[in-house]
C-alpha cells in the first residue's frame, strides 16, 4: 500500500489526472470523459437558474414530482430523495427507472396526474427506459408546462422537449458520463425539486475537491488513497468490495455499486460491489473480501459498529470513512469518483466505457423490433420452478459455486418489500451455505450498473435469473409494445448475451404469483443447502 502510493507520486498521478493525462490508462478517449473533475465549479455558475426553479416549483404547488431515468441519470436522484425529504412546499420526488408494469401502475395510481411534476433524464436522449417512460407519463398528466427535461445537448430528448414545449429545460455536460455526472445537473436538478441548499451541497463537494487537489501527496488524498487500497486489493484477489453503510445513507450503496462496477468491469477484470448483503458469521467472509465502511456519526448503527470492529480484529482489509453529516454525501460523491479512476489506472483499464453494456441493448432491440411489427414475442418454454429439471438444474448451478466467486441474483420482478425480503433472505441462505459474495440486481436497473461487470469482468460470477408472468400488462402510448413486452425483451436479452459469454447462468420463470413463488424457491435453495430432496 505504501509502495504504491509513492509509486502515485513518483508519476505525478494527481496532476496528470487533473490535465486529463488519457495514458494514466489505456491512452484511448479517457481524456473526453474527465470533465467531472470540475463538475463543483461548472455548477456553482447555475445556482441562480437553480434557485429561481426551486421557486417555480413551490409556486406551482406540486404534490409529487417523478423522475424518470436509468442508471446515471437516476441513481443520484434516489440517494437525495430518500436521505433528505422534501422542504415545506417542495413535492415528494419518487424516482422511477423499471419498465415492470406493475412498478409503472403502482407510481401512475400514486400521484395526481394535475399536481404531478414529470422529470425526464437522459444524458442521449436514446435510452429505451425513459423514453417509454415518458410516453406514459406525458399521457397521464397531458399538460407540457408539467414536463421538464434534463439532457446533453444536441441529444434526441432536447429536440423532443422543444417539439413538445417543456417546462424548463437543463442541459448536462458531454464530457461528463453518466455515472460520474452526480455534482452535475443530473444530480443539481433534484436535489432543487426536494427544495436542498444547493449551494451547501457544493461547497460539501468542493472540500473534498480542495483535499484531493494535484498538490495534495497520495496519502494525504482521499479519493487517491481509497483508489489505490481498491484497486490493490482488487489485484491481490480482494475483489469482492463489501459495503457496510449507515442506515441513513443506504441508498448511496447503490450509486458506489453502479459507478465501481460499470467503471472496472471489464478486460476480465472487476472491482464487484456487494451492497445490502445479509451479515453474516465472519468465518463465511472469503479472503477475496476487502470492506468499506460508511458511518453517519449522528446516525451510525451500533451493529455496524460492532461488525466492523470484528472484522478488524478478525485480519480483514477495512477502509472506514467518517461521513460527518447527510450533506457530507457530496464530499462522497466527488472521493469515489476519483477513487473509481485510480482503481482504473491501478486495474490497466479505461473506467470510463462500458463496452459490455450495449451486447444486451442490441439483443433487446432485437427482440422489440420483432415484437412491435408482430404484435408479440417469440414464443418461450422458460425453465419454470416447481419442475424436476428445473430443480436439478438450480442445484447444479448452485453447486458451481466455488472459491473466489460470487452469486448474483438478477430479478426481473415487482421491486417491493416483501419481495426484496425474501430475495435476501435468499442471499443469505447462499452465503451461510457456500461463503460466497452476493449481489442482488432488479432488472433493468442493474443492467445500466452491475451488468458491465457481469460480462466484462473475470467469469467468477454465478447468475440466477428471475422472471415472471405478468398480471396486467400495461401498452406503451403510441406503440403496439408494452411494458410488460420490453421488460421480457431486455431479460431475454441479457441472458442470451450472458449465455454467449460462457457465463454459468440460470433462469427460472415464475408464476403470477411471485410472493408464493418466491418462498417455494427460498425452501428449494433451504433444501439444496441442507442436503434434502427438493
Amino acid at each position: 500500500m505504501a509502495a504504491s502510493l509513492k509509486e502515485w507520486d513518483a508519476i505525478d498521478g494527481s496532476r496528470r489526472l487533473q490535465a486529463r493525462d488519457a495514458s494514466l490508462w489505456t491512452g484511448a478517449d479517457e481524456a473526453r470523459w474527465l470533465d467531472w473533475l470540475d463538475a463543483v465549479e461548472r455548477s456553482r455558475t447555475d445556482l441562480d437558474d437553480l434557485a429561481g426553479f426551486a421557486r417555480d416549483i413551490r409556486a406551482q404547488g406540486f404534490s409529487h414530482a417523478v423522475l424518470l431515468g436509468m442508471g446515471g441519470s437516476s441513481l443520484c436522484a434516489d440517494v437525495l430523495r430518500s436521505v433528505f425529504p422534501p422542504a415545506p412546499s417542495h413535492p415528494e420526488l419518487i424516482v422511477l427507472d423499471s419498465t415492470d408494469p406493475a412498478q409503472v401502475r403502482r407510481v401512475s395510481d400514486t400521484v395526481d396526474p394535475g399536481r404531478t411534476l414529470c422529470i425526464v433524464a437522459s444524458k442521449s436522449g436514446s435510452t429505451l427506459e425513459p423514453n417509454v417512460l415518458a410516453a406514459h407519463f406525458l399521457a397521464l398528466t397531458r399538460r407540457r408546462s408539467r414536463f421538464v427535461v434534463i439532457t446533453d445537448p444536441g441529444s434526441r430528448l432536447e429536440v423532443l422537449a422543444r417539439e413538445q414545449g417543456a417546462w424548463r429545460m437543463f442541459r448536462g455536460v458531454p464530457g461528463i458520463g453518466g455515472r460520474y455526472s452526480a455534482l452535475s445537473p443530473f444530480g443539481l436538478v433534484p436535489a432543487a425539486v426536494l427544495g436542498m441548499d444547493v449551494e451547501t451541497l457544493l461547497n460539501r463537494a468542493g472540500a473534498m475537491v480542495a483535499e484531493c487537489g494535484p498538490d495534495v501527496p497520495a496519502p494525504d488524498n482521499p479519493g487517491v488513497r481509497l483508489g489505490i487500497v481498491l484497486g490493490q486489493a482488487a489485484l491481490s484477489g480482494r475483489d469482492k468490495l463489501t459495503l457496510v453503510v449507515s442506515p441513513a445513507l443506504r441508498s448511496l450503496g447503490a450509486w458506489i455499486e453502479q459507478l465501481v462496477a460499470e467503471s472496472t468491469g471489464k478486460r476480465g477484470r472487476a472491482i464487484i460491489p456487494v451492497e445490502a448483503e445479509p451479515v453474516a458469521p465472519l468465518e463465511r467472509y472469503g479472503p477475496d473480501r476487502a470492506f468499506v465502511y460508511l458511518r453517519l456519526a449522528s446516525g451510525a448503527d451500533p451493529a455496524q459498529d460492532a461488525l466492523i470492529v470484528e472484522l478488524e480484529r478478525g485480519g480483514w482489509p477495512v477502509v472506514s470513512i467518517h461521513v460527518a453529516n447527510t450533506f457530507d454525501i457530496a464530499k462522497e460523491f466527488f472521493r469515489w469518483e476519483v477513487a473509481t479512476a485510480v482503481a482504473g489506472h491501478v486495474l490497466g483499464i479505461n473506467p470510463f466505457d462500458q463496452p459490455d453494456v450495449e451486447a444486451s441493448k442490441v439483443a433487446a432491440r432485437a427482440l422489440t423490433a420483432r415484437a412491435e411489427l408482430e404484435g408479440a414475442l417469440p414464443e418461450e418454454q422458460p425453465p419454470r420452478l416447481g419442475d424436476p429439471q428445473t430443480t436439478e438444474k438450480l442445484r447444479a448451478l448452485l453447486e458451481s459455486i466455488g472459491p473466489g466467486d460470487y452469486f448474483a441474483l438478477l430479478a426481473w420482478l415487482p421491486r417491493t418489500e416483501p419481495n426484496e425480503d425474501r430475495l435476501r433472505r435468499i442471499r443469505a441462505r447462499v452465503l451461510e451455505a457456500t461463503g460466497a459474495a452476493t449481489t442482488l440486481g432488479f432488472g433493468p436497473r442493474y443492467l445500466h450498473s452491475t451488468g458491465q461487470a457481469h460480462k466484462g469482468g473475470p467469469n467468477t460470477g454465478v447468475f440466477l435469473m428471475l422472471t415472471c408472468d405478468e398480471v396486467a400488462d400495461l401498452p406503451i402510448p403510441g406503440q403496439r409494445l408494452t411494458f410488460g413486452q420490453v421488460k421480457a425483451a431486455q431479460a431475454r436479452g441479457d441472458l442470451a448475451v450472458l449465455q454467449e459469454r460462457g457465463r454459468r447462468v440460470l433462469r427460472v420463470h415464475l408464476g403470477a404469483d411471485v410472493e408464493a413463488e418466491l418462498e417455494r424457491l427460498e425452501e428449494t435453495v433451504g433444501q439444496w443447502d441442507s442436503g434434502t430432496d427438493a
